[in-house]
């Protein structure tokens, strides 16, 4: 299972005071030097965190994969295609929200999904879709040729019990095995943290884990080496 690492949370620390520091591409890739996979970064309509300039120099310095979360919308589909990321996410965008709350609802967004996908297509850019682990949701995803999926893992993170806790890892796990019988790749994300990921890492058919918030929380108490050689050190074992 490979690990990629989302640095918005640095880019909106440097915003909270329109500052040049924190830089959200030095901490790129100074995680890159630690062993990650790969660097994610929502570039959003708002530009709350990421802007084009962390995304065109993390694109142009980055020897790791850049996968770039994005809404499905025209102006951001034009930034991907000139920038030329390893992989868009598209992933759900609400201006009001703290953070990405819950999957896309591919089959209600039918048709701008799939033109985004046929679009990004047409740039060699692989596209995954940040989904709720639902069967009918997948079989859509792949119907549209969607490269990847990104199981939301927000549910699985916010359990309350033991109970509830196997319950989602098993809906998610099945989600995991029904995606890669129809050829999809997949991924998973959101809330996952340093004690929830050794129960996530039994899960068979997840091809790699986004994480973010809880990497970059750790990193201020003990430093950006030990906080990603820590959580590496987890999805090994």
């Amino acid at each position: 299972m490979k690990f990629s690492l989302n640095v918005d949370h640095v880019a909106f620390l440097r915003n909270a005071r329109a500052e040049e520091n924190p830089d959200p591409v030095t901490f790129a890739l100074m995680a890159e030097q630690f062993g990650i996979d790969g660097i994610v970064v929502h570039l959003r309509e708002d530009r709350r965190h990421i802007n084009e300039r962390d995304l065109r120099l993390l694109r142009e310095q980055l020897k790791t994969k850049l996968d770039l979360e994005m809404a499905a919308v025209q102006e951001i589909i034009d930034i991907a295609c000139d920038v030329q990321p390893d992989l868009v996410t598209l992933v759900p965008e609400k201006r009001e929200e703290l953070t990405t709350e819950g999957g896309l609802n591919v089959i209600d967004n039918l048709e701008l999904i799939k033109n985004a996908i046929e679009r990004l297509h047409q740039e060699n850019i692989p596209v995954s879709l940040f989904i709720e682990p639902d069967i009918t949701q997948i079989d859509v995803s792949a119907e549209i040729n969607a490269d990847f999926i990104e199981i939301h893992t927000g549910v699985f993170a916010n359990t309350q019990t033991e109970e509830e806790m196997f319950d989602e890892l098993e809906i998610i796990r099945q989600a995991a095995k029904h995606a890669k019988k129809l050829g999809l790749g997949v991924n998973a994300g959101h809330g996952l943290n340093y004690q929830n990921i050794k129960e996530f890492i039994a899960i068979k058919n997840i091809d790699e884990v986004s994480i973010g918030q809880a990497v970059i929380a750790r990193a201020v108490f003990v430093g950006l080496e030990k906080a990603i050689k820590e959580m590496i050190e987890l999805i090994n074992k």
